[in-house]
């Protein structure tokens, strides 16, 4: 059993979004699904928590409601190994939610993400400043993370 789990509160929308994620991700399986009775306080027969895993972490996703809603100060990274990792992941889950910079995307329920190759850490950690600082240069002025223009801004 996983310690520390992420539990995502959505208005009504769970059961969509556990079945979009686990679309997305192919090593992704659907727990149980609890749903609400004729008590409520959701409608009858509709999603009330849905446990999912994606990539061996399990999260919770809730229908609690319009109440809150998700924020940047939290996001979901994804490491990928190329490329085409990662145009794969933007492409998927940018589909109906919006692009920002750097990597970073929201889905169509608002949930932050980071699209993140491996190469980037790598290169931003590089012990030469200058090399590391013509990466940080090329990250900011992207959206969707291109590894080969990361790579060019290394070799200078």
């Amino acid at each position: 059993m996983q310690k520390i789990s992420p539990f995502l509160w959505f208005d009504n929308q769970a059961e969509e979004a556990v079945r979009f994620y686990t679309s997305v991700f192919r090593n992704s399986k659907i727990g149980k699904m609890t749903r609400y009775g004729e008590a409520g306080p959701g409608p009858a027969g509709s999603v009330m928590v849905a446990e999912f895993e994606l990539e061996g972490l399990h999260f919770t996703a809730l229908n609690g409601g319009p109440m809150f809603k998700f924020t940047e100060a939290i996001s979901m990274s994804v490491d990928c190994k190329d490329q085409a990792e990662v145009d794969y992941f933007w492409s998927r889950l940018s589909e109906g939610g919006q692009p920002s910079q750097c990597g970073w995307l929201k889905d169509k329920f608002g949930l932050s993400w980071q699209v993140i190759p491996e190469a980037l850490p790598r290169l931003l950690g590089d012990a030469d400043a200058a090399r590391a600082g013509r990466v940080m240069q090329a990250m900011l002025q992207m959206t969707k993370i291109n590894v080969a223009k990361l790579e060019a801004a290394y070799a200078g």
